[in-house]
């Protein structure tokens, strides 16, 4: 049997899921006893959305290639107390858990199952659909953004791009130019957000909107608090920040939020990294001069994580090799 727990965050409480899985003849037994009593707040995942969340985690690491019919759900028993999170009884409000508690629910079964399957689990991806929903008179607007895909036995973790449970895609700027008053003033990758470790984790995103039109913003993220985890000792991945720049001040955002904005207001969100995967000390140093190079991580990443000395010569970044021998032989 393996067991992990991890946590989903409202207000100022960390909500805890625990799960531990067992395989035994044939079956596999999640069990999620212990986890935190249902909410009055709307990141209960009803009874469908915790086998939904499960069945993929577990085919994810037994086989993706799997059809996905009754077989599968033949061999999984699936215990979760009712009046929970994973398991709520009316009138429990539920529409987050649809997207972001079955974010969690994969997150801690691969917790649970990477001592046992180790070269097949991944860190920690971003874990949140990063909702972005912008109203006004006559027009509503609503997105989900990406973030980092946790590294990978053998692999870097993706870089911007929805993971796990959201089956949602990018929304091109241009559209939502033409479409909604709002300009996107930047869209990018954020440096320094993947966990550092021999497989990096992937970079989240930055996306910075500017208001055209007085509006209501509500924002729902999770991973603002709690960051995603690394593995085999790889680093943790950047929390999410987000934040609003009004008149020239920055207010920074909770994770979970509804606010009145006013036209010429800017939003910042950035989205978790993934969590690293391995030792940053045995990553390729050519690696790391390369995420210098592509703006992935910066130069004092480079030398605080990876201890990895880079200058910048005739215009170009190298390596300080005798500098960076230094470095690891402390």
């Amino acid at each position: 049997m393996c067991e992990a727990v991890d946590y989903l965050e409202y207000k100022d409480k960390l909500i805890n899921i625990n799960a531990k899985v067992e395989i035994n003849r044939g079956k596999i037994k999640v069990d999620f006893t212990g986890t935190h009593r249902q909410l009055d707040a709307p990141l209960n995942a009803v009874y469908g959305v915790t086998v939904a969340s499960t069945s993929f985690a577990l085919k994810a690491i037994i086989d993706p290639d799997l059809p996905m019919n009754h077989g599968i759900f033949r061999v999984l028993d699936i215990v979760a107390p009712e009046e929970t999170i994973v398991n709520p009884k009316k009138p429990a409000p539920v529409a987050v858990g649809n997207v972001e508690t079955s974010q969690r629910i994969v997150d801690v079964i691969f917790k649970a199952l990477y001592n046992q399957f180790p070269d097949k689990v991944p860190a920690a991806s971003n874990g949140s659909m990063n909702n972005v929903i912008i109203g006004g008179r006559g027009w509503a607007f609503y997105e989900t953004i990406g973030g980092g895909f946790g590294g990978r036995n053998g692999k870097d973790g993706v870089d911007g791009v929805h993971a796990n449970m959201t089956n949602t895609l990018n929304t091109p700027i241009e559209v939502i130019e033409n479409e909604y008053p709002i300009m996107i003033f930047e869209y990018s990758l954020r440096e320094d957000s993947g966990g550092a470790g021999k497989y990096r984790g992937g970079l989240g995103i930055r996306r910075v909107y500017k208001l055209l039109s007085d509006c209501t913003v509500s924002l729902i993220a999770e991973r603002i608090k709690i960051a995603p985890w690394g593995v085999n000792n790889g680093y943790s991945g950047s929390c999410g920040e987000h934040y609003v720049i009004k008149e020239g001040k920055k207010i920074p955002l909770s994770g979970k939020n509804t606010l009145s904005l006013s036209c010429g207001d800017v939003i910042v969100i950035n989205t978790p990294g993934g969590g690293g995967y391995g030792s940053p000390y045995d990553r390729d140093i050519n690696l790391i001069l390369e995420d210098v190079k592509d703006g992935k991580i910066s130069i004092d990443s480079a030398y605080k994580d990876y201890k990895v000395k880079i200058i910048k010569k005739d215009n170009e970044f190298v390596v300080d090799m005798e500098e960076t021998k230094k470095l690891r032989s402390l």
